[in-house]
C-alpha cells in the first residue's frame, strides 16, 4: 500500500509536531548535502523550531555571513539596516546619558548655574547635601572602623603587659644573677650592697666575674645569709 497524503497544516499534539520537525529536518540537512555534493552547488539553511532551537547547514566551500552578503547583492536587500539603526539608536541614546551626568557633575562643582530656574537650584542643592550626607556616613564607618581596629590592638598590647607583669612577679621570689667587671672598682661595693639586701630578704645571690681578655668565664659565687665574701 501506498503512504497517503497528509493534510498540511499545523500539527496540534506538541509530541507530534516535535517528531515530526525533527525527521523532517533531517531528511532537508540530508537533501541538501546531496544537493551540493552532485550539483556543485551553494546551499545555506537556516532552521529554527517552535521552542526556538537553532539549526543550520552551509556548503563547506562557504560560510553563513558571505552567502547573506551575496543574497544581498543580488536582491538588493539591506539585511543589516534595521540592526544598524537600532545600534545607532541606541549609541545616541548612550551620548545624550553621558552628557548630562557630564553636566550634572559640573553643576554640583558650581559650575554652568546660569541657565538654570529657582526649581532647578533647590533640586541641585537637594542633590548635593543628599550627597555630602552619604559621604558623611561613609567618613563616619571609616572613623569608626579604625577605632575599633586600634581599641582591639591597644587591648591585646594590654594584655601581653599584664602577662609579662605575671611572669616577672613570678620570677622575683628565684636567685637573682649580675655581672661584674674586674676592671671596674665599683663593681665590688655593688655586690656587696646587693647581696646584704639579698641576705635581708632571705634569697641568695649569686655574683660572676667576668674577665675580658679570657674567653671563659670566671667566677667565684659565694653566698652566706649574713655576708658575702668575694675573691
Amino acid at each position: 500500500m501506498g503512504r497517503g497524503k497528509i493534510e498540511i497544516k499545523k500539527i496540534e499534539n506538541p509530541t507530534n509536531r516535535q517528531v515530526t520537525y525533527s525527521k523532517r529536518r533531517q531528511g532537508i540537512m540530508k537533501k541538501a548535502k546531496e544537493l551540493t555534493v552532485l550539483c556543485d552547488a551553494e546551499v545555506s539553511i537556516v532552521m529554527f523550531s517552535s521552542t526556538g532551537k537553532f539549526a543550520e547547514y552551509c556548503s563547506p566551500s562557504s560560510d553563513t555571513k558571505s552567502m547573506f552578503d551575496r543574497y544581498q547583492q543580488m536582491t538588493g536587500i539591506d539585511l543589516w539596516h534595521s540592526q544598524y539603526e537600532r545600534m545607532q539608536s541606541n549609541l545616541n541614546h548612550l551620548k545624550e546619558i553621558n552628557h548630562n551626568l557630564r553636566r550634572e557633575i559640573r553643576q554640583r562643582m558650581g559650575e554652568e548655574l546660569d541657565g538654570l530656574n529657582i526649581d532647578e537650584l533647590r533640586g541641585l542643592e537637594q542633590n548635593v547635601d543628599e550627597a555630602l550626607k552619604l559621604v558623611r556616613q561613609r567618613k563616619y564607618h571609616v572613623i569608626t572602623t579604625q577605632t575599633d581596629t586600634y581599641k582591639k590592638k591597644l587591648k591585646n598590647s594590654h594584655e601581653a603587659h599584664q602577662h609579662l607583669l605575671r611572669e616577672l612577679e613570678m620570677r622575683e621570689g628565684q636567685p637573682a644573677y649580675g655581672f661584674m667587671d674586674n676592671n671596674d672598682p665599683n663593681n665590688y661595693e655593688c655586690a656587696i650592697d646587693l647581696a646584704n639586701a639579698a641576705a635581708a630578704t632571705g634569697s641568695h645571690v649569686y655574683a660572676y666575674r667576668v674577665q675580658p681578655n679570657q674567653p671563659n668565664l670566671h667566677g667565684i659565687m659565694a653566698y652566706n645569709s649574713n655576708d658575702l665574701r668575694l675573691a
